[in-house]
């Protein structure tokens, strides 16, 4: 079927014009514009070429094999996945941020900035895999809560209530005009009837729905990193990733172009190009995936040959593997994680600068950081071949 939109005239509300605005702009704002609506979904049949679909069984293999191969990697490599898809994510919204600036936001060492912004986005995702058995309008809006509660709490609790845009600054002169918010109600209702479906192959379903959540655009503020989201909760309810979360934005990110090329043309009708970026998306992100988690299991097997003087049960051992998922500690967080005492825990951090595991982050005598660079390095090494720009 064509997933082409179709449009409406609408107007803006009538308001006191604000004072600094121009005339030209207050006379614009009172013409009408073209708000879209979005076709329906919800029993529509899709038609796609062999080859893409030999693309996206390709893709989905790669994705089980995947998480059943790195699954006894699983205690440390899935917190690690959430952060570099919720960091990719967030570097589609122009949100930027180092790994070492998103580790410091984890323990608390960082309270704003792009990197405090980024774990709430670990947080959405987490919501998304913790309600993937239920995807209804609830935990679409328990998902944007995790996300922006911190932030912008003002915008949480529900679907928009108001007419927004991209691009411009107002919807007469924007790039594109979402529906109207009357409309959005029953659009993600047909959505929602769309992603329950069992009769379309997971990874074509995943990328459709995306992009017509992206199209809707429900909410204010949050509705890309929102959107990635989901598209995770579809891949864990569809039973393709049970343990982890592969960083499929880090592969959207390898061509960022491409990705919003594919939403245009969703737009127009055609749904094959964001199933094929979906699906080439998917295998990059595995590929990457793989290399930090062979990067990742290799520093641990080198620390554990060099702590071997230091007896199993150490406090010393439990930080090295801890530190893998934090690669930055304050002894707040390494006393929560080891249950072992201050004073323990702070002979067993400078135990590990001693070895030269960890190096120490900064030269304050109260909130003393460790860092693990070596851990650091392999995350950046991830988000260099990405193309992900990162800064602290």
């Amino acid at each position: 079927m064509s997933t082409a939109l179709t449009y409406e005239t609408r107007r803006l509300p009538q308001r006191l014009e604000v004072e600094y605005a121009s005339r030209r702009m207050q006379l614009r704002r009172r013409e009408p514009y073209q708000a879209a609506i979005p076709a329906s979904l919800a029993s529509a049949d899709f038609t796609f070429s062999g080859e893409l679909l030999a693309d996206c069984d390709d893709a989905t293999r790669e994705l089980v094999r995947f998480d059943g191969e790195r699954s006894e990697f699983i205690a440390p490599f899935s917190a690690i996945l959430l952060r570099t898809e919720s960091a990719s994510s967030s570097q589609i919204e122009q949100l930027t941020a180092g790994p070492r600036a998103i580790a410091e936001a984890v323990i608390g060492e960082r309270a704003e900035g792009n990197a405090r912004l980024v774990v709430s986005n670990v947080h959405a995702m987490e919501a998304a895999l913790a309600l993937a058995d239920e995807i209804s309008n609830a935990s679409i809006i328990a998902m944007h809560t995790a996300l922006l509660d911190e932030s912008s709490p003002e915008l949480t609790g529900g679907y928009r209530q108001e007419q927004v845009w991209i691009g411009g600054a107002l919807p007469q002169t924007a790039a594109f005009a979402p529906p109207h918010h009357e409309r959005v109600a029953a659009a993600m209702n047909d959505l929602i009837l769309f992603m329950r479906r069992v009769d379309l192959p997971v990874l074509p379903q995943v990328a459709i729905a995306h992009a017509q959540f992206e199209t809707i655009h429900p909410f204010p503020d949050g509705n890309g990193r929102t959107g990635r989201a989901l598209a995770h909760s579809m891949l864990r309810h569809g039973d393709i990733l049970r343990h982890l979360a592969v960083p499929v934005s880090a592969g959207l990110l390898t061509d960022i172009g491409r990705y919003f090329d594919a939403l245009d043309a969703y737009r127009s009708g055609d749904a094959e190009p964001i199933v094929r970026v979906f699906a080439d998306a998917s295998l990059a992100a595995v590929a990457n995936a793989d290399q930090l988690a062979d990067d990742l299991i290799g520093l641990r097997q080198a620390w554990q040959e060099s702590l071997a003087p230091i007896r199993a049960g150490a406090v010393g051992r439990k930080l090295a593997s801890l530190s893998l998922e934090y690669p930055v500690l304050n002894a707040v967080t390494a006393e929560r994680l080891t249950g072992a005492s201050r004073p323990a825990v702070v002979n067993g951090l400078e135990t590990l600068v001693e070895y030269g595991i960890l190096q120490r982050g900064n030269s304050a005598k109260r909130n003393r950081t460790w860092i693990n660079p070596e851990v650091l390095d392999a995350l950046t090494a991830f988000s260099d071949r990405t193309g992900r720009r990162v800064c602290d």
